[in-house]
C-alpha cells in the first residue's frame, strides 16, 4: 500500500461525491434558501467578534514563542495551496483536538490539550492541515460548500425540520470530515502521519503505531459494521480506511467509502438525497411491473399515476438489469418495495391473478421474494398452497394474457 504522495495529489483532492450532489441538490430545489445563505455568507460582521471570543478564551500562540508549530503551519498551508493569514491559539485544559474558526480572509485554529506536546512532525502537519481544509473548502466554488453548511445548519436546527433534513445535515458533516481528513494527508504528504494523528487526538497516547491501527481497521470491516453511527465525525475506524483507501487510489474508493458512512437505503434513515433515489427506484418499479401490454388497465395506470402524473410503463419485454442490482442493494427499503408491489397486485379484480403473477415475479427477480410472499399471503387471505401454485404457472399465466391482449 502506498503511504506516500506525490506532488499531483492536491489535483485528486476534490469534494467528495456526496457532497457535490447535496450542492446541486440545494441550488436546484431549494433557490431562494441558497440564495439568502449565499447572501448571507459574504457578511463579514461577526469577524470582530470572532476575534474578540478566541482572545478572550485562549491563548495566542505566537510565531515568535512558537516558532516550529508556525513552520509546520505553512508548509501544510503551501502544500494545500492556500495564501491566508492563520493565527493560532491554546484553549484550555480538555482532550486532544483543534478547531478552525471561520472569517473570509482569515484562518483561525484552536488547539486543544496538549496537541502540541503530542503530535510530532508530519502528524502535527496534518492535524493543522485536517482544519485548514475546512478553510479551503468553505472558500473553494465560490463558497458552495459553505452556503450548503450554512442551509443545513439552519434547517437542522429548526424545530419543524424533518427527519430527512437532520440526517442529511449529519452525512454532509461526515463527509466534510472525510474531505478533511485527505486535505490533512495532503498537508503532511503520507498517510501514516495522518493516521497517527488521528489516533492520538481519539485517545490521546503520546505513542501510537498507525500501521498497526491500519490492521485493527481491516479486521473491523472483515464483517461490514453497517452504516457509520457517527454525528459530527465518523468512527476512527472508517476514517483511517477511508484514508487508506484514497492514499492507494484504490477503484471505487469513494463508493466504498459511501457504504462504510451511508449504509444501504432505508427508509428509516433517508436524507434528501435517498429520498431522490427511492422516488426514482419507485417509478422504475412501477414502470418494471406494469410493462406487460396485460396490465396496462386503467385502474392500474391511474394508479400509477398517483404516484407520478406522468408515468409511462416501460415498453413490454424490456428490463432494466441496472434495478436489480440497485434493489438489493438497498436493502431498507425491502418491505416498502414489497408493500408496493402488493398494492398493485390486488388494485384490479377484473385481471383476476395476473397482476399477482407479475408481481410475484418481479418480486423475485428483485431479489425481495422473501419479504413480498409472507406478506401476500397475509394480506391476501392465500393459502400457502395456492400460493406457490400461482408462482409456478407465473410465466405461462403471463404469457397467456399477453397473447390475449395482443
Amino acid at each position: 500500500m502506498p503511504t506516500t504522495f506525490a506532488p499531483t495529489a492536491f489535483d485528486r483532492w476534490t469534494p467528495l461525491p456526496y457532497q457535490q450532489a447535496v450542492v446541486r441538490y440545494l441550488k436546484q430545489e431549494e433557490p431562494q434558501v441558497w440564495q439568502w445563505a449565499a447572501s448571507a455568507q459574504a457578511r463579514s460582521e461577526h469577524a470582530q467578534w470572532v476575534r474578540s471570543e478566541l482572545l478572550k478564551g485562549t491563548y495566542r500562540l505566537d510565531a515568535d514563542s512558537h516558532p516550529d508549530l508556525h513552520e509546520r503551519c505553512a508548509q501544510a498551508a503551501a502544500r494545500l495551496q492556500l495564501d491566508v493569514p492563520v493565527t493560532l491559539y491554546q484553549a484550555g485544559d480538555g482532550a486532544m483536538n483543534a478547531a478552525l474558526y471561520f472569517v473570509p480572509g482569515e484562518a483561525h485554529i484552536v488547539l486543544s490539550g496538549p496537541v502540541h506536546e503530542r503530535l510530532q512532525g508530519g502528524e502535527l502537519e496534518a492535524l493543522l492541515g485536517h482544519e485548514l481544509s475546512h478553510y479551503h473548502l468553505w472558500t473553494r466554488d465560490g463558497g458552495d460548500y459553505h452556503t450548503a453548511d450554512r442551509v443545513l445548519g439552519a434547517a437542522a436546527a429548526d424545530t419543524r425540520a424533518g427527519a430527512s433534513h437532520l440526517h442529511t445535515a449529519r452525512l454532509y458533516r461526515l463527509y466534510t470530515e472525510m474531505f478533511a481528513d485527505r486535505g490533512g494527508c495532503v498537508a503532511c504528504g503520507a498517510l501514516l502521519p495522518a493516521v497517527g494523528a488521528l489516533i492520538k487526538t481519539q485517545t490521546g497516547l503520546a505513542e501510537v503505531s498507525a500501521e498497526s491501527y491500519l490492521r485493527q481497521a481491516a479486521e473491523v470491516l472483515e464483517r461490514p459494521p453497517g452504516r457509520s453511527a457517527g454525528e459530527s465525525h465518523p468512527e476512527a475506524f472508517v476514517r483511517a480506511h477511508g484514508l487508506a483507501l484514497w492514499v492507494e487510489g484504490a477503484a471505487g474508493a469513494d463508493e466504498r467509502l459511501a457504504a462504510l458512512i451511508e449504509g444501504p437505503l432505508a427508509l428509516d434513515t433517508l436524507d434528501l438525497l435517498g429520498q431522490q433515489r427511492l422516488t426514482s427506484l419507485t417509478r422504475r418499479v412501477l414502470a418494471q411491473l406494469l410493462a406487460p401490454r396485460c396490465l396496462r388497465s386503467p385502474a392500474l395506470l391511474a394508479q400509477a399515476r398517483r404516484f407520478f402524473p406522468d408515468f409511462e410503463p416501460a415498453g413490454a419485454g424490456s428490463s432494466d438489469v441496472a434495478l436489480d442490482a440497485e434493489v438489493a442493494a438497498s436493502g431498507g427499503t425491502h418491505e416498502y418495495l414489497a408493500w408496493l408491489l402488493l398494492d398493485f397486485a390486488a388494485g384490479d379484480r377484473e385481471l383476476d391473478d395476473v397482476p399477482l403473477a407479475a408481481a410475484l415475479q418481479l418480486a423475485h427477480r428483485l431479489g425481495i421474494g422473501e419479504a413480498f410472499e409472507p406478506l401476500a399471503q397475509r394480506q391476501l387471505g392465500l393459502a400457502r398452497r395456492s400460493l406457490t401454485r400461482l408462482k409456478q404457472e407465473a410465466a405461462g399465466l403471463l404469457a397467456r394474457a399477453e397473447a390475449e391482449h395482443g
